[in-house]
């Protein structure tokens, strides 16, 4: 065979890739407001002084100054942390989801300095005039910066071309879940299958485009920049040796589940072989003893400031419950911690004492009758989890983790869904990708989806995500939209 020319490898920007430039983007529309504040702000206190009759100083006073008050250098920062929401990649591509993002960060913001400016010693240094410009510029910035990513985002000259190797069952489900992205990350062009019968047909309306002898000449035809493999058993030799020879060609070969991940930030249990769990995911699962070291100490800060809040709601807590349902104020539960370790939680109860009068174990559901009024506000607000930061502290559990289930449950669910007690692989957390994501469960194939989210945790968890995840929890605990 002779030499092929190697194709040009085209703008293929990974989720991790689109969340950095949007890092970058933010913090440059954010920069670009403080400095337009400042100079609008100076502007206008040059007004009021002309106005007075007192000439303004001649000199230019150039950002930054010291005429600013220290912690509005550290305001750029902070308004980052405010769209953290924003990160999402199908938040991220929504234009009405995104303009409801900056909207909230902008009131969060207007919150937090109006406390500061209430409870400080000294609010003649808080400016008001330089953080209002401050948050309209902000706002303005930010939503310029994100409407352009999202063009740039759903431009299908710099999007990337998929073709799926493989027109079967898992081949199939990622065609249904393109179905629901909206906007597209992507475009799905088409698949590649050897069986004579499929060749020519639509399937989930995408074309089967041929079989692997033509898989070469439908990638130049359809200009694909990535081949997605989505054969679950046994290869054809001639499939193989094509995949290899795309990927010489500079197409980028992407594994079903890598895709599937990317598409719903969650792992396709129904779609892995049985020896997945020690072949993959144990593997690159594994962290550094620096993230495990860095976690506990992040674990112990936020476990004593969690504490702290604690002690200052609990008498509030336990009146409201005492006139609402009654006692006990808190109910205690055995738990499944990390390899299996059984411990006791606590928490405030939110259900009826009778919630559960046969003895049979079942999970909250949307609406339960057994969760009472106080009880469905604790559950909004997360307030119910506050006696848990102890067993953080303690080292039972962490911030952030898979749920903490009960062993009855965890017994039931592991006879039932493949790779179930993977979970307990880390410590079960306050809160988790899981539950940020998905809401209350009542079936078994529900929770089936709720476990791949926490696989998916278990197997990129980072410093990062794991403050992601606390963010994205404080702010579903102010919105009191807690599930």
């Amino acid at each position: 065979m002779g030499e092929r020319a190697t194709r040009p490898v085209g703008l293929r920007l990974r989720p991790s890739e689109h969340r950095t430039l949007l890092f970058i983007g933010d913090l440059v529309a954010a920069t670009l407001a403080a400095v337009g504040a400042y100079y609008s702000w100076l502007g206008y206190a040059w007004y009021r002084l002309m106005a007075s009759g007192i000439p303004p100083l001649r000199a230019i006073k150039f950002f930054p100054s010291a005429d600013i008050p220290f912690w509005f250098y550290f305001i750029p920062l902070l308004w980052v942390v405010f769209l953290v929401e924003l990160y999402d990649s199908h938040v991220a591509s929504n234009r009405g989801r995104t303009l409801r993002g900056i909207a909230i960060a902008a009131l969060l913001g207007l919150i937090f300095y109006s406390l500061f400016f209430i409870f400080y010693s000294d609010p003649e240094s808080l400016p008001r005039i330089l953080v209002g410009l401050y948050l309209l510029y902000a706002s303005l910035l930010t939503l310029g910066w994100r409407m352009l990513y999202i063009r740039l985002y759903t431009s299908s000259g710099l999007q990337r071309r998929i073709l799926v190797v493989g027109a079967g069952t898992a081949g199939r489900t990622l065609a249904r879940l393109y179905h629901t992205l909206n906007p597209p990350p992507f475009q799905f062009v088409g698949f590649i299958d050897d069986d004579r019968e499929k060749i020519n047909k639509k399937l989930e309306s995408f074309p089967v485009l041929g079989g692997s002898e033509r898989m070469l000449q439908i990638i130049e035809e359809q200009r694909i920049s990535d081949l997605v493999i989505a054969i679950m058993g046994m290869m054809r030799g001639i499939t193989f040796q094509r995949i290899l020879d795309a990927q010489e060609d500079g197409v980028e070969i992407v594994p079903m589940p890598t895709l599937y991940e990317e598409m719903t930030g969650r792992v396709p249990i129904q779609h892995l072989e049985s020896d997945w769990l020690i072949r993959s995911f144990v593997d690159e699962a594994r962290v550094s003893g620096f993230y495990e070291l860095l976690k506990r100490f992040v674990d112990i800060v936020g476990g004593l400031a969690g504490m702290l809040v604690f002690f200052l709601v609990v008498p509030f807590v336990s009146l409201a419950t005492l006139i609402d349902s009654g006692r006990p104020i808190f109910y205690s539960q055995p738990r499944l911690g990390k390899s299996g370790r059984l411990f006791t939680i606590r928490k405030f109860r939110t259900m009826f004492t009778d919630a559960e009068a046969d003895g049979k174990a079942r999970p909250a559901t949307e609406n339960d009758p057994r969760i009472t009024r106080i009880g469905n506000f604790l559950r909004k607000t997360r307030l119910d989890e506050l006696p848990q930061f102890w067993n953080v502290v303690t080292g039972e559990m962490s911030l952030v983790g898979p749920r903490a289930e009960r062993p009855e449950l965890v017994a039931e669910y592991q006879r039932q869904i493949p790779f179930y007690r993977a979970r307990l692989l880390v410590k079960p957390g306050l809160s988790g990708w899981a539950q940020i994501n998905y809401g209350y469960v009542a079936s078994v194939t529900e929770t089936a989806v709720k476990l791949e989210y926490d696989l998916y945790y278990i197997k990129h968890r980072t410093i990062m995500m794991d403050i992601q995840i606390v963010l994205r929890t404080v702010g579903t605990a102010v919105r009191a939209a807690g599930r």
